[in-house]
């Protein structure tokens, strides 16, 4: 899931130096990875790079101290109070939440403390909100074409839902439980909050402005 603005994210560098990698003249050339930005034998069309990998918490501003001390992970932006309105399952729902942004390399870490008890894709069947890694997310450049071949490949829709800024689809496989693939519609607004974001990362100096917190809530209608 996207928030209504952009987000950020660093890495830590290691000044340690691996030894240069040799291929002896007789050896092969590497082969490239199926899927990896081609298509794959089967005739399957990728999706592009992953460009995030979401995990749910119950403590968002307890997971984002863990990430920066542990991983070395920020700056982060926060997004306080907001929801996304849509369909769980086939039934009509309005999801609450506060989410955490920041960056590794090109790929956004998002972390999702939900706030409600509607029906969504971050609950278990009798509620009880599930925590740990959650999805991997695609930008979408045509969401409704995405949505039509996921299920073409035999996924189906487990949430597909939006706010006004963006919208999202969040696809699954009966035959892998607990695969939970995501779109996110590539508005310009969204490409923007990359592109800031992993510049802030890049630059970030590890201690500086760690946290930026917008809270819907507190904004002018």
């Amino acid at each position: 899931m996207e928030g209504r603005a952009g987000a950020s994210l660093t890495h830590w560098d290691d000044q340690r130096r691996l030894p240069a990698l040799t291929r002896p003249d007789d050896a092969p050339p590497p082969r490239r990875a199926e899927g990896v930005g081609m298509e794959t034998r089967t005739g399957t069309r990728t999706w592009g790079p992953v460009r995030q990998i979401a995990w749910l918490v119950q403590d968002l501003d307890a997971a984002i101290r863990h990430w920066m001390h542990f991983a070395g992970v920020g700056p982060w932006t926060v997004y306080r109070n907001t929801s996304l309105a849509g369909r769980c399952r086939g039934v009509d729902t309005q999801v609450s939440m506060h989410v955490g942004l920041s960056y590794q390399g090109e790929v956004q870490i998002e972390l999702i403390q939900v706030t409600s008890a509607t029906p969504s894709p971050y609950q278990a069947t009798d509620g009880r909100v599930l925590l740990g890694m959650h999805h991997v997310a695609w930008l979408s450049q045509d969401i409704d074409a995405d949505v039509a071949e996921a299920r073409r490949r035999g996924m189906v829709p487990a949430f597909e839902a939006g706010n006004g800024a963006v919208r999202v689809a969040y696809m699954e496989s009966p035959a892998e439980p607990g695969l939970l693939l995501e779109f996110i519609e590539a508005v310009p607004s969204v490409l923007q909050g990359f592109s800031s974001g992993i510049a802030a990362a890049r630059d970030w100096d590890g201690d500086s402005n760690p946290v930026t917190v917008i809270d819907f809530n507190q904004l002018s209608p």
